[in-house]
């Protein structure tokens, strides 16, 4: 009897652990409750950390530039994330994938990594110029410190102007040949060949300058 008692109760346990389990994956399994997931995760950890060390954190000037430095390096990383993902993954692999299913990654996953990639990129040139302009040091870090003399100043700008130069070639080079090596406007095929290697070179650009950028924009806030 008391066998019986505890088999049923384990079934009961292994029930609720399994409903647990799907609404845990009912959240995973779509993008939006994920991320949405994410954010609250985010402001249940503000608050406990407010309220643990009440006496340091405060919702003020200093907040805010951090928190848009937080919007700075997430959208860092959704850019040079998917960068490095063309670049270090989906390029590489390309000639090796038959050519039936080439048309899958051309006409579905590369334009959708080409949206949050450009916009990604966009997000991180706003947030960034905003960030230094909160800091008090966007003229002297577009002039690359030589304003003031300050070695912090040089290293940010230098990061400033690379990932400047990374920006525009998303928007004014890469994305435009892209859309023209993917189909999105009509073009004759030597000129979608052109586009499509175009499109390779400046993004192995920005792939180049993308490791000197975040060097700079590190040594900035970690060595100076």
């Amino acid at each position: 009897m008391n066998f019986e008692i505890l088999s049923g109760n384990l079934n009961l346990v292994n029930r609720k652990s399994w409903a647990g389990v799907g609404k845990v994956a009912a959240i995973l399994t779509s993008l939006r409750n994920t991320v949405i997931a994410g954010i609250v995760l985010s402001v249940i950890m503000v608050i406990v950390l407010m309220q643990w060390h009440a006496d340091t954190i405060a919702f003020d000037m200093a907040w805010a530039t951090f928190f848009m430095r937080w919007l700075h390096v997430l959208c860092g990383v959704m850019w040079i994330g998917i960068l490095w993902y063309f670049n270090f993954v989906q390029i590489p692999t390309m000639p090796s994938i038959p050519d039936e299913m080439k048309p899958a990654i051309g006409k579905h996953i590369a334009p959708e990594a080409l949206f949050w990639f450009r916009w990604g990129a966009m997000g991180t040139i706003v947030t960034g110029l905003l960030l230094a302009w909160m800091n008090g040091y966007l003229v002297d870090a577009i002039a690359l410190g030589i304003t003031d003399g300050v070695p912090k100043h040089t290293a940010i700008g230098i990061g400033m102007w690379l990932g400047a130069i990374m920006w525009f070639n998303v928007w004014f080079i890469i994305w435009p040949a892209q859309q023209k090596a993917l189909g999105m406007v009509e073009v004759e095929a030597d000129v979608k060949a052109a586009a499509a290697r175009t499109a390779m070179l400046f993004s192995r650009t920005n792939t180049l300058l993308s490791f000197p950028m975040l060097y700079a924009m590190v040594s900035a806030q970690n060595i100076y």
